[in-house]
């Protein structure tokens, strides 16, 4: 069985920053272990599978699974695997055609919409499948202590460290500073002893700065995932766009960031995060940017 795959790199206009994805497109017929075998190969944050979609009125089905389980949702693999069909400009056999691709995942119907320069497509923007939701509250010395930080680099004056999901959880906590956020360093031990025990061990620390062009840093720790460090998280960084919508004191508002995060990786990665807030709940959450082609090739199964 032969498979055709490409890489990209998302949230992102030059190669070899932003975060790289794996899309294999041609994944009918493929069990869920080889789907996971392949990602563990790749050995990248996420890998997507495109499958026919089960209703034809949408453009495929997807998988996304990192190299050790499926994720339900999650935003650069949505961004990238829309960039990459619309550039074949087919899926299956049928044509991809305006500016809007509609993918079913396993958190529900994705709608994600094409972004052009100079007529070719140049990334995506997608709409999470699920509205804002908050569960528990995390102590602000277990985060602490699971980044190498010191409790009062933590802030805690607009929320205190929850989850958040618009699709998949993660833990989100304000830090105090820029260089509270850069000095952070994931424990995978206290990750283990006091964070596993949480709906999700994923964790998405964040620094709001007044730099020019950029409104927000932040980095999203996955130790226990096998991701010490991701690039870019297009669904931690969505998640946290509805809960600074939520906070807000404005009943209506369509609210808008620019979030910088992978800079202290040597992958910077720019994404565009959006809400609208309604009668005071946020009704719509999305994310953005930019991608990049980089490989594409085969895999001959045995």
């Amino acid at each position: 069985m032969r498979l055709q795959f490409e890489t990209v790199d998302v949230f992102t206009s030059e190669q070899f920053s932003g975060n790289p994805l794996a899309v294999v497109l041609n994944a009918e017929g493929l069990s869920t272990a080889q789907m996971q075998a392949i990602a563990g190969e790749f050995n990248l944050s996420e890998t997507t599978f495109v499958l026919p979609p089960q209703n034809p009125a949408h453009t495929a089905q997807v998988r996304i699974f990192t190299p050790n389980g499926e994720l339900p949702f999650a935003g650069h693999p949505n961004v990238g695997t829309a960039f990459v069909l619309a550039r074949i400009g087919q899926s299956y056999g049928r044509d991809i055609s305006g500016n809007r691709v509609v993918f079913e995942e396993k958190a529900g119907l994705v709608p994600i919409e094409l972004l052009e320069d100079g007529g070719a497509v140049s990334g995506a923007r997608l709409t999470s499948p699920q509205r804002l939701s908050l569960a528990d509250e995390v102590a602000p010395d277990v985060v602490a202590a699971a980044c190498s930080m010191s409790v009062g680099d933590i802030e805690t004056a607009n929320h205190r460290p929850c989850i958040a999901s618009c699709g998949t959880g993660f833990i989100i906590a304000e830090v105090k500073s820029r260089a509270a956020l850069a000095a952070a360093s994931p424990r995978a031990d206290v990750f283990a002893d006091r964070i596993a025990g949480y709906a999700t061990s994923k964790l998405l620390l964040y620094a709001q700065t007044g730099e020019d062009g950029i409104d927000i840093r932040a980095r999203m720790f996955a130790p226990l995932n096998k991701i010490p460090e991701d690039p870019a998280t297009g669904s931690a960084n969505v998640a946290l766009i509805g809960l600074l919508a939520k906070l807000r004191q404005e009943a209506d508002l369509r609210l808008s960031k620019i979030i910088l995060q992978g800079f202290e990786m040597g992958r910077p990665s720019v994404l565009f995060a959006s809400a609208e807030k309604r009668g005071g709940e946020v009704i719509a959450t999305a994310i953005g940017g930019h991608c990049v082609a980089v490989m594409s090739g085969t895999i001959d199964l045995k």
